[in-house]
């Protein structure tokens, strides 16, 4: 059964960040039913929000989508806040 998750990703604004998180959602599995970004105060950072279903693990895209460089942190949001 697939279960929906949304995570929140700060980054840094770089042309080839979008390309390189859609390419680690669809490679690991999951099927993204939302995507928003938008600048935070500081121009050259980003807060994306990830609304992705599959029925693997979140970690594991989680995980992959932590160890890109410009990415500085990845936040599971808990299901009551979906």
């Amino acid at each position: 059964m697939s279960q929906s998750h949304t995570l929140l990703i700060n980054a840094d604004d770089q042309p080839e960040l979008l390309e390189r998180l859609l390419r680690i959602v669809r490679h690991r599995g999951f099927r993204l039913m939302s995507l928003d970004m938008h600048h935070t105060d500081d121009t050259n950072t980003v807060e994306i929000t990830l609304q992705v279903k599959s029925d693997r693990p979140i970690a594991n895209l989680q995980s992959q989508l932590d160890k890109l460089w410009d990415v500085s942190r990845v936040r599971l949001l808990p299901l009551e806040q979906q």
